[in-house]
């Protein structure tokens, strides 16, 4: 007699057992044949050109050019004038960063909380309230909005009434980024269990107090778990940025490229992946005394 949720195993015809294909299998199974498929058809494409020998030959005169092979004239990257001159572009891109990842996290920080479903509806031992059914709604579309608008289209749109520079950079940034923190941290709240909360509410604590002993202490580890790691997100994308706001490493970057300054490029490179390992650094240490505390 079969039992409830018993899986009953597919015979097959030379009367052995067959386990049945699982979801999971499945989808790995049809995403390797798409892969397939997908890079079936750059190699053998007749347009892609992935396969031609003078896609490799200007791919290696491009990257001997970075190297300064080709040049007359002295490489940027053996020029101590041109380190120190790309090294404070690399300060203002590392400034942008910072100060993107701050309005990103104030603004996350003051509206997570209302966008969590489980504090308007009562779920947390809290009581239930209309408005702030309201604001959950309101402050969902918002993370909604700046998260589903990308970076360099935020950036295309401030520069329009705010200079060129390192602010309408970090403002782009921290919009969008605002965000998706906000959306992830609200979300950490609704996954909450709802123990200890309704615990404090039946002993008599004031629904501000439910917040700061009971919701908090349990969000704000993950919270800053995830700006630490969209600040790394954050230092990558300033060349994207920079394109538009004209600040920092990634307006030289499209100048440099723009006159075909190749060693400049690759100075410019070195500076940028110098600060990807050094916030990843320091991130990866904030994350762990957030963990500890």
């Amino acid at each position: 007699m079969m039992r409830p949720g018993e899986v009953v195993p597919v015979q097959s015809a030379c009367g052995g057992r067959r386990r049945p294909i699982s979801v999971a299998r499945a989808s790995l199974y049809g995403f390797g044949l798409l892969m397939l498929a997908s890079w079936g058809y750059i190699v053998l494409g007749g347009d892609s050109g992935f396969i031609e020998g003078r896609t490799w030959s200007n791919a290696s005169r491009f990257l001997s050019q970075l190297a300064g092979l080709d040049s007359a004239s002295r490489p940027a990257y053996l020029q101590p004038g041109q380190w120190a001159e790309k090294g404070r572009l690399a300060y203002h891109t590392l400034v942008m960063s910072v100060l993107a990842i701050g309005i990103a996290g104030i603004g996350a920080l003051l509206t997570f909380l209302p966008g969590a479903r489980t504090l308007s509806n009562g779920a947390l031992g809290g009581p239930p309230s209309r408005l702030g059914t309201v604001l959950y709604y309101l402050v969902r579309l918002t993370f909604a909005l700046t998260r589903g608008v990308p970076e360099l289209v935020w950036a295309m749109v401030i520069v329009f009434f705010l200079s060129p520079g390192v602010l309408p950079g970090a403002l782009a940034l921290g919009l969008h980024n605002y965000g998706v923190v906000g959306k992830l941290s609200a979300e950490v709240v609704e996954n909450l269990p709802p123990g200890p909360t309704r615990a404090l509410r039946a002993a008599g604590a004031s629904p501000f107090q439910m917040l700061l002993y009971g919701i908090l202490p349990q969000a704000m580890p993950h919270f800053l778990t995830y700006l630490t790691y969209r600040w790394e997100v954050v230092i990558r994308t300033t060349v994207v940025v920079g394109f538009v706001s004209a600040a920092g490493l990634g307006r030289e970057l499209r100048l440099s490229l723009s006159f075909f300054h190749y060693t400049d490029v690759a100075l410019i490179l070195i500076w940028y992946l110098l600060l990807v390992l050094a916030v990843d650094l320091i991130s990866a240490w904030l994350r762990h005394l957030a963990r500890l505390g």
